[in-house]
């Protein structure tokens, strides 16, 4: 099959798009496929080809305050060009808003199949970076970009909800895998603890970009509970703001490679406090380290935490439950233990090679669906 994959985010920028491209490339070249990759230009430190296939940079500019998010205003008949040099077999659009809307708009042009991987509740997004006003908008703008599509993936039953709620057509499921072999309980790193927690406190963890919408600023709420330290991995615009609001609170930068399952694996509780999560990856990884997860009951954690059992969803805002979870489960051993075992059985088997078997039946079904409409057409 030949795929043309158009994302929002590719590398350098590392995000949940840009993770989730990644996997589906190397997935694609394991089994024979080809792809291409679109991308918005990132100053040219974007890379020239990623699992052996090309990535294709195109014309764009960084959001002020946040260079690493880029848009693109590249053309639809550049697009165009593109498509018919490639002859793709579907088109995968990623988390599609700009550079998307116009791939879509080409590709109907074309008559290529199009399956549309929904993954950032933008809409939401700009009311928390104090556009409120602009959600409406934006909510049009989903719809017109995904009506253009031949079916729409949505990452989580709330996330699909969602979108069937704004009248978007043709909505299925897609989650994430998880890598299990590269996120294991076994690479805790007792020196590291002992660095990080000199005393032997417990270690809460939260892994995500330091932005507005992550609402890491709710972990306050856990940052005088005794015989602890508070562990934030990540990276971004409110990194400043946020270490002088949780000054005793240990900021490692972002990580990657071996450094982030180690440090993961090395946490004892893991919160992930942010609301509009459409699934919530970090939150995975982290019940593959065998750490038990509290996150508030919205978006993508519903799927994923399994309260009582996993770990504890709270009422979004409800701080104080948020705490008195993170206290319990910090407080019993036996518990946070049996939560860490159920936590790794749930996610071991979500790998991303049964993932990106699901989503080539979903590309499957795009293009019979094309091909039966134009029959249709032609009788």
């Amino acid at each position: 099959m030949r795929v043309a994959i158009f994302t929002e985010s590719f590398l350098p920028a590392i995000n949940g798009v840009t993770h989730s491209v990644m996997r589906v490339l190397e997935y694609l070249r394991d089994e024979g496929h080809q792809a291409m990759v679109i991308a918005p230009a990132s100053g040219g430190r974007e890379p020239s080809e990623y699992a052996g296939f090309p990535v294709i940079p195109v014309a764009a500019v960084g959001l002020p305050g946040y260079q690493d998010v880029r848009v693109s205003g590249t053309t639809q008949l550049r697009l165009e060009r593109l498509l018919e040099d490639f002859h793709p077999d579907v088109l995968h659009l990623a988390a599609p808003i700009a550079l998307g809307h116009r791939a879509a708009l080409a590709a109907n042009w074309l008559g290529i199949p199009v399956v549309a991987i929904y993954q950032t509740d933008v809409p939401s997004y700009a009311a928390r970076y104090g556009f409120a006003g602009a959600e409406t908008l934006l909510w049009w703008r989903v719809r017109q970009i995904h009506t253009q599509a031949t079916m729409t993936l949505a990452p989580s039953t709330h996330s699909r909800a969602q979108l069937l709620e704004h009248n978007i057509p043709r909505v299925g499921l897609w989650g994430r895998g998880v890598d299990s072999v590269r996120f294991d309980p076994a690479k805790r790193d007792e020196d590291w603890r002992r660095r990080v927690a000199p005393h032997g406190e417990r270690i809460i963890g939260c892994v995500g970009r330091l932005a507005p919408e992550k609402q890491i600023g709710d972990l306050q709420a856990l940052a005088d509970l005794p015989d602890t330290k508070l562990v934030i991995v990540g990276d971004g615009p409110l990194r400043a703001d946020l270490e002088a609001f949780l000054p005793t609170a240990h900021f490692t930068g972002q990580l990657t490679g071996t450094a982030l399952p180690r440090v993961m694996a090395s946490m004892d509780v893991f919160v992930h406090p942010g609301e509009l999560e459409t699934f919530g990856q970090s939150i995975q990884e982290a019940m593959a380290s065998g750490l038990p997860v509290v996150a508030p009951a919205k978006g993508g954690p519903i799927d994923l935490v399994n309260s009582s059992r996993t770990g504890w969803l709270y009422a979004p805002g409800d701080l104080a439950t948020m705490r008195r979870h993170v206290r319990d489960l910090l407080g019993d051993d036996r518990k946070r233990a049996a939560f860490s075992v159920e936590a790794r059985l749930s996610v071991k088997d979500r790998t991303w090679g049964r993932l990106c078997d699901d989503l080539m039946g979903h590309y499957r079904e795009a293009i019979a669906e094309v091909t039966t409409s134009r029959q249709r057409l032609s009788a």
